[in-house]
């Protein structure tokens, strides 16, 4: 009966030392993850704005006026995420099929 205890707890430590290796490293790729995400968001918005605004980046000063460019950009898309989060939160999202009964 001791010897299954003993097995038992032995188990449950292995378990739980497994555990925490396991969110240990899952943090670590999910910080991964988040970075190769945020450098690829930041070179095809780059990429984006520098063609659709033709950013010269050839010389300092276009690509001075290129982040620039790319900053007010980045300002705006936050500002209409805010704008439209606002907009969500404040609608009436109730059911509206209700039925009402007749007297």
């Amino acid at each position: 009966m001791a010897i299954g205890v003993i097995l038992f707890i032995a188990v449950v430590a292995i378990f739980v030392i497994w555990l925490l290796v396991e969110f240990k490293r899952a943090r670590h790729k999910f910080f991964a993850i988040f970075m190769i995400a945020l450098i690829l968001f930041s070179y095809f918005s780059f990429t984006y704005v520098a063609k659709k605004n033709d950013v010269d980046l050839s010389s300092v000063p276009g690509i001075i006026g290129g982040g620039k460019v790319y900053l007010s950009w980045l300002g705006s898309l936050f500002g209409n995420v805010k704008a439209i989060s606002g907009y969500a939160v404040n609608m009436d999202w109730k059911s509206s099929n209700e039925t009402k009964s007749k007297k």
